[in-house]
């Protein structure tokens, strides 16, 4: 009956929020390629690539999960070295670095809407061995779907707030039974378990693995393209400040920041790496405000001269910047809400510094405040100050770094633990 509703009042939804989802479409203008995969059509050349093979489907939102489904998948084949997967998204961004990264044993595909019949027909193509879902990424109609068809449903990396926890309790009447019908959770730490159980999601399917977005261990290897940068672009010596997947406002500090920095520290270095690669002419219009010249990285191979600043204005390449960087501010977490991921930049041996948002990630900023291994800003001018502070000091900097890579060491090898676990229920759901 639930589910009922849940169809008859779904096309009412999409109704009330299509012309948000148009506006999205046309602004990032990646939308409209392969459209009919999110109805469930799919061409004659995936059809008949995807037919018979035993596939295990994961699904992963945006850049993010698609990071963590990647490297799930790795440690999946490593176990089974005849793997076949699927890796769905839903944005576009995920999906240009799913395909950037997939290996040639994972087809990219774009994420079904949870819609009855557009789910049964993803079902028909994708035939699942083994569903793999990144997150808390649990829809009615895929669940219900897969337990029709006796798949094994498994979310990995299931963090949850307690904001999330919070807003699913208020209709646990209704999330309840599909959270029951998980085959495994593995959770980041104890206090996702708890939440999840609260929820409804069985007990003893529950387990606790580590975070795999925090399973990152960066042997500060520069990627070719920085190495190149390095080389052509600026003086090796130079000291860096790096402004990591930021957002609108952010960049705008970033830059006044380094300005007024620059009268102690004359060979100071700016790079940005926006969110969202589509804002980066308004970037570079605040850039141009402060007579700051920035090339873009997809420029940066020969410079026509010296830069003040770069913009990365390509996708899934941020960790092999953070390399060249000598401090690392954390976007969204300074003029927006919930902040990114702190630990690409950790595991590079960078000094993080971030603002006062990083709700999606709490428990983690609040271990690394505590424990010595980052700083939290409230505004440009402590940003600004903090900043001046790591340039004079490199004891400093080494101090936050090594305090940081601590904190993130029990996460080491979460990825392995899961695909292991995975594994063991695929093997006793076999026939």
């Amino acid at each position: 009956m639930i589910r009922l509703i849940y169809n008859l009042l779904w096309p009412i939804g999409l109704l009330l929020f299509l012309p948000s989802y148009l506006a999205k479409m046309f602004r990032r203008g990646g939308y409209r390629k392969n459209f009919g995969q999110r109805l469930g059509f799919y061409s004659t050349e995936y059809r008949q690539r995807l037919h018979g093979k035993n596939l295990t489907w994961i699904h992963a939102v945006s850049v993010g999960e698609v990071v963590i489904a990647l490297k799930l998948a790795e440690q999946l084949r490593a176990l089974q070295p005849d793997l076949k997967c699927v890796l769905t998204t839903t944005t576009t961004t995920g999906h240009a670095l799913a395909q950037k990264r997939a290996p040639d044993w994972m087809d990219v595909l774009y994420a079904p809407l949870d819609f009855w019949p557009v789910m049964r027909r993803a079902f028909r193509v994708i035939a699942p061995q083994r569903i793999i879902l990144i997150e808390a990424e649990v829809w009615p109609n895929l669940v219900a779907e897969a337990t029709r068809r006796k798949t094994p449903i498994i979310l990995a990396n299931a963090r949850l707030s307690p904001r999330s926890e919070r807003r699913f309790r208020r209709y646990k009447i209704f999330v309840g039974p599909i959270f029951r019908r998980l085959d495994l959770v593995c959770v980041p730490i104890l206090e996702d378990a708890e939440r999840w159980k609260n929820l409804g999601a069985t007990p003893s399917q529950i387990h606790v693995v580590g975070n795999i977005k925090y399973d990152v261990f960066n042997q500060s290897i520069l990627s070719g393209a920085a190495r190149r940068f390095i080389e052509t672009a600026i003086d090796a010596t130079q000291p860096i400040l790096l402004g990591g997947s930021t957002h609108r406002g952010e960049e705008k500090i970033l830059a006044d920041v380094f300005c007024a920095l620059r009268s102690e520290f004359p060979n100071l270095f700016l790079v940005l790496a926006p969110r969202h690669v589509e804002r980066v002419k308004e970037v570079e219009s605040e850039l141009r405000q402060r007579n700051l010249r920035a090339i873009r990285r997809s420029a940066a191979e020969k410079p026509a001269q010296l830069p003040d600043c770069l913009l990365i204005d390509t996708t899934g390449e941020l960790p092999d910047w953070y390399n060249i960087a000598m401090i690392v501010f954390i976007g969204k977490s300074l003029t927006a809400h919930g902040g990114q991921n702190p630990v690409e930049a950790i595991s590079a041996r960078k000094p993080v510094i971030f603002g006062p948002h990083m709700e999606n990630f709490a428990g983690l900023a609040n271990q690394l405040i505590a424990e010595g291994g980052a700083l939290c800003v409230q505004n440009s001018q402590e940003l600004m100050e903090q900043s001046r502070r790591l340039l004079r000091n490199s004891a400093e900097r080494e101090e936050l770094a090594t305090n940081a890579l601590r904190v993130i060491q029990p996460h080491r090898e979460a990825a392995v633990r899961t695909a292991t676990l995975i594994e063991k229920i695929s093997a006793s759901r076999s026939p």
